[in-house]
């Protein structure tokens, strides 16, 4: 858990370093320093989504997880907690929500977060996480600064997330195979390509509805290890 504890650690002072400059950064250059940003995740999604080994299981996991987080409703959820968050942290900030779902979105999907995770599970290693740390920190900065203090609670999230997959992972440790660890980042690294695409305002895509999508390939796996 230390890796998911310092990952979450630094986004929460990522972001209230961020809350300090704001005043002192222009909106022009915060909001050019976002499209900037939301290119970047687009291509760091696409290249965890070009490694993918097996198609048919990734685009059956989009579609099954997707069924399940309609169903489940993770969107609305989410919404919901974080505007219940602004109604109690928020000051009339109108961002709180925004920043809040962007954020656990955006450090929760990934191939850092799951490896880092799975790694932290399996062997004790803290290492990517760590170094994950270190990057959220950086980028939570500037989420904040434009987005405001919803960055900062969504360390929440991270820790309940990354600290979830550590678990796991040493609960499974099996199963837990190159092939499985694949498909899930590749799986990961769609979610994160969207990502970039709402934070574009190119289209609403219900992003949290897709997340169980990327523990499809790990059941998966482990169903086809029965028989």
């Amino acid at each position: 858990m230390l890796g998911a504890v310092a990952n979450s650690l630094g986004i929460l002072f990522g972001a209230l370093i961020g809350l300090v400059l704001k005043k002192g950064i222009k909106e022009c250059y915060t909001n050019t320093i976002m499209d900037g940003i939301s290119i970047a995740v687009i291509v760091l999604g696409l290249m965890s989504a070009i490694e993918m080994q097996n198609v048919i299981l990734v685009l059956a996991s989009l579609v099954i997880g997707t069924i399940i987080g309609e169903w489940l409703n993770i969107d609305s959820g989410l919404e919901n907690l974080g505007k219940n968050l602004e109604k109690r942290f928020g000051q009339k900030d109108s961002t709180f929500s925004k920043g809040f779902v962007t954020a656990s979105l955006m450090y929760c999907i990934g191939a850092m977060a799951i490896l880092g995770a799975v790694e932290s599970g399996l062997t004790g290693n803290h290492e990517t996480l760590f170094a994950k740390a270190v990057l959220d920190f950086i980028v939570s900065i500037i989420l904040a600064s434009t987005m405001g203090i919803g960055v900062a609670f969504a360390a929440i999230p991270v820790l309940l997330y990354e600290g979830g997959i550590t678990l796991l992972a040493g609960g499974v440790k099996n199963f837990m195979t190159p092939e499985v660890i694949n498909e899930m980042s590749a799986v990961g690294g769609i979610l994160i390509m969207a990502i970039g695409v709402n934070a574009l305002g190119l289209k609403k895509i219900k992003l949290a509805n897709m997340l169980p999508a990327v523990f499809i390939p790990i059941i998966y796996y482990l169903v086809a290890g029965l028989f």
